[in-house]
Protein backbone atom coordinates (compact mmCIF):
# COMPACT_ATOMS: atom_id res chain seq x y z
CA UNK A 1 0.00 0.00 0.00
CA UNK A 2 1.50 3.53 -1.23
CA UNK A 3 2.35 5.38 2.04
CA UNK A 4 0.16 8.29 1.17
CA UNK A 5 -2.96 5.75 1.22
CA UNK A 6 -2.11 5.16 4.29
CA UNK A 7 -2.02 8.03 5.71
CA UNK A 8 -5.12 9.15 4.53
CA UNK A 9 -6.79 6.28 6.46
CA UNK A 10 -4.79 6.69 9.79
CA UNK A 11 -6.21 10.54 9.19
CA UNK A 12 -9.43 9.06 8.59
CA UNK A 13 -9.45 6.99 12.15
CA UNK A 14 -8.18 9.64 13.44
CA UNK A 15 -11.26 11.96 12.49
CA UNK A 16 -13.74 8.74 13.44
CA UNK A 17 -11.95 8.41 16.77
CA UNK A 18 -11.99 11.82 17.94
CA UNK A 19 -15.79 12.20 16.46
CA UNK A 20 -16.57 9.15 19.23
CA UNK A 21 -14.38 10.94 21.59
CA UNK A 22 -16.78 14.14 21.56
CA UNK A 23 -19.93 12.35 21.33
CA UNK A 24 -19.23 10.44 24.38
CA UNK A 25 -18.01 13.37 26.29
CA UNK A 26 -20.93 15.56 25.07
CA UNK A 27 -23.42 12.67 25.38
CA UNK A 28 -26.00 14.55 27.87
CA UNK A 29 -26.20 17.71 26.17
CA UNK A 30 -26.73 16.35 22.87
CA UNK A 31 -29.47 14.39 24.75
CA UNK A 32 -30.77 17.55 25.95
CA UNK A 33 -30.71 19.16 22.55
CA UNK A 34 -32.49 16.50 20.82
CA UNK A 35 -34.84 16.06 23.60
CA UNK A 36 -35.51 20.09 23.23
CA UNK A 37 -36.02 19.84 19.69
CA UNK A 38 -38.82 16.74 19.55
CA UNK A 39 -40.64 18.30 22.55
CA UNK A 40 -40.89 21.60 20.56
CA UNK A 41 -42.02 20.06 17.28
CA UNK A 42 -44.48 18.24 19.49
CA UNK A 43 -45.40 21.52 21.20
CA UNK A 44 -46.08 23.06 17.77
CA UNK A 45 -47.78 20.18 16.16
CA UNK A 46 -50.34 20.27 19.55
CA UNK A 47 -50.67 23.68 19.46
CA UNK A 48 -51.48 23.28 15.51
CA UNK A 49 -54.14 20.90 16.28
CA UNK A 50 -55.21 21.33 19.11
CA UNK A 51 -55.14 25.14 19.77
CA UNK A 52 -55.05 27.14 16.03
CA UNK A 53 -57.19 24.79 13.60
CA UNK A 54 -60.13 24.86 16.62
CA UNK A 55 -60.02 28.80 17.16
CA UNK A 56 -59.79 28.66 12.76
CA UNK A 57 -63.27 27.21 12.81
CA UNK A 58 -64.88 28.85 15.60
CA UNK A 59 -63.36 31.95 13.94
CA UNK A 60 -64.66 31.45 10.49
CA UNK A 61 -68.11 30.37 11.80
CA UNK A 62 -68.63 33.40 14.10
CA UNK A 63 -67.52 36.08 11.47
CA UNK A 64 -69.75 34.95 8.61
CA UNK A 65 -72.85 37.29 10.00
CA UNK A 66 -70.47 40.07 9.93
CA UNK A 67 -69.66 39.51 6.61
CA UNK A 68 -73.33 39.23 5.74
CA UNK A 69 -74.00 42.84 7.18
CA UNK A 70 -70.89 43.25 4.91
CA UNK A 71 -72.33 42.27 1.87
CA UNK A 72 -75.42 44.65 2.52
CA UNK A 73 -73.64 47.75 3.73
CA UNK A 74 -74.82 47.47 6.98
CA UNK A 75 -70.92 48.10 8.06
CA UNK A 76 -72.01 49.59 11.26
CA UNK A 77 -73.33 45.95 12.64
CA UNK A 78 -70.50 44.39 10.42
CA UNK A 79 -67.50 46.43 12.55
CA UNK A 80 -69.47 45.70 15.99
CA UNK A 81 -71.69 43.28 15.66
CA UNK A 82 -74.82 42.79 17.70
CA UNK A 83 -76.08 40.79 20.84
CA UNK A 84 -76.07 37.83 19.11
CA UNK A 85 -73.41 38.27 16.88
CA UNK A 86 -69.44 39.07 16.65
CA UNK A 87 -68.70 42.08 14.09
CA UNK A 88 -65.16 42.07 12.43
CA UNK A 89 -63.58 43.82 15.52
CA UNK A 90 -64.59 41.24 17.36
CA UNK A 91 -63.42 39.06 16.05
CA UNK A 92 -59.79 40.46 15.47
CA UNK A 93 -59.40 40.76 19.32
CA UNK A 94 -60.68 37.26 20.08
CA UNK A 95 -58.58 35.27 17.73
CA UNK A 96 -56.33 37.64 16.36
CA UNK A 97 -53.80 34.53 15.82
CA UNK A 98 -56.17 33.18 13.41
CA UNK A 99 -56.09 33.59 9.21
CA UNK A 100 -60.20 34.79 9.69
CA UNK A 101 -58.72 37.76 12.00
CA UNK A 102 -56.35 38.62 9.47
CA UNK A 103 -59.07 38.99 6.71
CA UNK A 104 -61.47 40.63 9.55
CA UNK A 105 -58.69 43.32 9.19
CA UNK A 106 -59.20 43.82 5.46
CA UNK A 107 -62.86 43.89 6.37
CA UNK A 108 -62.60 46.67 8.54
CA UNK A 109 -60.53 48.72 6.81
CA UNK A 110 -63.19 48.76 3.63
CA UNK A 111 -65.72 49.53 6.15
CA UNK A 112 -63.68 52.72 7.35
CA UNK A 113 -63.38 53.71 3.89
CA UNK A 114 -66.44 53.10 3.15
CA UNK A 115 -67.89 55.24 6.18
CA UNK A 116 -65.40 57.97 5.73
CA UNK A 117 -62.79 56.96 8.48
CA UNK A 118 -59.80 57.05 6.55
CA UNK A 119 -57.53 57.11 9.24
CA UNK A 120 -59.22 54.20 10.64
CA UNK A 121 -59.11 52.32 7.32
CA UNK A 122 -55.45 52.99 6.26
CA UNK A 123 -54.52 51.03 9.88
CA UNK A 124 -56.47 47.96 9.20
CA UNK A 125 -55.61 47.85 5.56
CA UNK A 126 -51.90 48.19 6.24
CA UNK A 127 -52.28 45.34 8.95
CA UNK A 128 -53.30 43.07 6.93
CA UNK A 129 -51.35 40.04 5.33
CA UNK A 130 -52.83 39.47 2.23
CA UNK A 131 -52.77 36.03 0.31
CA UNK A 132 -54.93 36.16 -2.49
CA UNK A 133 -53.70 37.97 -5.20
CA UNK A 134 -56.89 39.37 -6.36
CA UNK A 135 -57.64 40.46 -2.81
CA UNK A 136 -53.92 42.39 -2.11
CA UNK A 137 -54.67 44.41 -4.95
CA UNK A 138 -57.64 46.02 -4.28
CA UNK A 139 -56.73 46.60 -0.37
CA UNK A 140 -53.81 48.38 -1.69
CA UNK A 141 -56.00 50.71 -4.18
CA UNK A 142 -58.44 51.05 -1.43
CA UNK A 143 -54.99 52.36 1.25
CA UNK A 144 -54.76 54.63 -1.92
CA UNK A 145 -58.09 55.87 -2.03
CA UNK A 146 -58.07 56.35 1.46
CA UNK A 147 -54.48 58.75 1.35
CA UNK A 148 -56.27 60.38 -1.54
CA UNK A 149 -58.62 61.37 0.19
CA UNK A 150 -56.79 62.37 3.00
CA UNK A 151 -55.03 64.40 0.00
CA UNK A 152 -51.86 62.35 0.70
CA UNK A 153 -51.44 62.12 -2.95
CA UNK A 154 -48.00 60.91 -3.18
CA UNK A 155 -48.47 58.08 -1.16
CA UNK A 156 -52.36 57.45 -2.88
CA UNK A 157 -49.99 56.89 -5.95
CA UNK A 158 -47.58 54.39 -4.35
CA UNK A 159 -50.35 52.43 -3.26
CA UNK A 160 -52.04 52.79 -6.78
CA UNK A 161 -48.96 51.97 -8.52
CA UNK A 162 -48.60 48.73 -5.93
CA UNK A 163 -52.28 47.31 -6.79
CA UNK A 164 -51.20 46.97 -10.43
CA UNK A 165 -47.78 45.51 -9.97
CA UNK A 166 -48.74 43.03 -7.35
CA UNK A 167 -51.31 41.63 -9.84
CA UNK A 168 -51.00 42.44 -13.75
CA UNK A 169 -54.94 41.59 -14.85
CA UNK A 170 -57.48 43.32 -17.10
CA UNK A 171 -59.87 43.55 -14.08
CA UNK A 172 -57.71 45.45 -11.62
CA UNK A 173 -54.55 46.87 -13.64
CA UNK A 174 -56.39 49.51 -15.01
CA UNK A 175 -58.95 51.17 -12.60
CA UNK A 176 -55.43 51.54 -10.24
CA UNK A 177 -53.28 53.20 -13.32
CA UNK A 178 -56.22 55.03 -14.22
CA UNK A 179 -56.36 56.28 -10.33
CA UNK A 180 -52.76 57.02 -10.22
CA UNK A 181 -53.39 58.98 -13.77
CA UNK A 182 -56.01 61.16 -12.60
CA UNK A 183 -53.61 61.65 -9.29
CA UNK A 184 -50.89 63.08 -11.26
CA UNK A 185 -53.06 65.37 -12.91
CA UNK A 186 -55.09 66.70 -9.69
CA UNK A 187 -51.14 67.93 -9.13
CA UNK A 188 -50.65 68.94 -12.13
CA UNK A 189 -47.81 66.08 -12.94
CA UNK A 190 -49.51 65.44 -16.33
CA UNK A 191 -46.55 63.87 -18.38
CA UNK A 192 -46.76 61.00 -15.34
CA UNK A 193 -50.40 60.65 -16.51
CA UNK A 194 -49.99 60.92 -19.99
CA UNK A 195 -47.65 57.76 -19.10
CA UNK A 196 -49.83 56.18 -17.64
CA UNK A 197 -52.64 56.85 -19.90
CA UNK A 198 -50.67 55.51 -22.90
CA UNK A 199 -49.70 52.29 -20.93
CA UNK A 200 -53.47 51.49 -20.44
CA UNK A 201 -53.83 52.12 -24.01
CA UNK A 202 -50.60 49.79 -24.90
CA UNK A 203 -51.34 47.17 -22.27
CA UNK A 204 -55.45 47.01 -21.25
CA UNK A 205 -56.58 48.33 -24.77
CA UNK A 206 -60.06 45.82 -24.64
CA UNK A 207 -60.54 46.44 -20.53
CA UNK A 208 -63.07 49.46 -20.08
CA UNK A 209 -60.98 52.52 -18.92
CA UNK A 210 -58.98 51.14 -22.22
CA UNK A 211 -62.02 51.90 -24.26
CA UNK A 212 -62.20 55.17 -23.38
CA UNK A 213 -58.67 56.19 -22.66
CA UNK A 214 -58.27 58.45 -25.97
CA UNK A 215 -59.87 61.77 -24.95
CA UNK A 216 -57.40 61.42 -21.37
CA UNK A 217 -54.28 61.09 -23.65
CA UNK A 218 -55.39 63.88 -25.65
CA UNK A 219 -56.51 65.89 -22.45
CA UNK A 220 -53.10 65.18 -20.76
CA UNK A 221 -50.83 65.77 -23.66
CA UNK A 222 -52.51 69.24 -24.47
CA UNK A 223 -52.14 70.01 -20.41
CA UNK A 224 -48.64 69.01 -20.73
CA UNK A 225 -47.77 70.47 -23.76
CA UNK A 226 -46.88 67.91 -26.37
Amino acid sequence: MAKDQEEIIVDVEQVYSRTEHWVVENQKSLSIIVGAIVLMLLSFFAYKNFVLKPQEVEASEQMWQAQQAFGIDSLDQALYGSDVAYGFLDIIEEYGITEAANLAHYYTGISYLRLGQYEDAIEYLEDYDCKDIMVCAVAYGATGDAYMELGEVDKAISYYISAVDHTDNDLTAPVYLMKAARAHEEVGDYSDALALYNRIKEGYPNSNEGQLIEKFIARAEGLAGE
